[in-house]
């Protein structure tokens, strides 16, 4: 039952998140670049829950954004599978308590989701301009995501339970 009732709250969450980015966070920009609260709040729900679930997370998010803003449908959605994937591997396979994991996580997600966003729209034929995006756009961004971190994770940790350590990996053994 709260497993269900988690993945309910998760999806509702993320659901209202991608919502109020594609329809407020848009249009509001500090100089070339504008807050991805999307991706923020995919990391911090990838951090509490883990891969499979930050991978969900990602998928849903991505296509919510897709159909919302009439994108090619599913560049967003593998982005975002991407970012909640590893980034709950990340903090399965070292401590999520750690104060710093959320902003690493920012700090590494936010560049790595433009050069995606940048390489994909560029493989598909889109116009799109390399200066823009990762020379102007990037820093702004990145420094409203590390803003926007701490309160978001925090909300994050209230809402979903996180996972037990027991239920996590205590450690990772190489097969071979």
């Amino acid at each position: 039952m709260t497993a269900a009732l988690d993945a309910g709250k998760g999806a509702l969450l993320v659901f209202c998140v991608a919502v109020l980015q594609v329809s407020v966070l848009t249009t509001l920009e500090l100089g070339a670049g504008a807050p991805d609260l999307l991706l923020v709040t995919l990391v911090a729900v990838a951090l509490v829950r883990g891969p499979l679930y930050g991978a969900g997370a990602g998928f849903f998010a991505g296509l919510v954004v897709d159909v919302a803003t009439l994108q090619t449908l599913g560049v967003t959605s593998l982005l975002l599978t991407l970012v909640g994937y590893w980034i709950g591997r990340y903090g399965e396979t070292t401590a999520r308590e750690r104060r710093h994991a959320p902003l690493l996580s920012v700090l590494v997600a936010t560049p790595a989701f433009a050069l995606g966003a940048f390489a994909l729209h560029f493989m598909l034929g889109d116009g799109v301009s390399a200066r823009v995006v990762l020379l102007e756009a990037l820093v702004p961004t990145l420094a409203l995501n590390l803003l926007l971190t701490r309160p978001v994770y925090a909300a994050c940790r209230r809402l979903l339970r996180p996972v037990e350590l027991a239920d996590r990996a205590r450690e990772v053994r190489l097969l071979g």
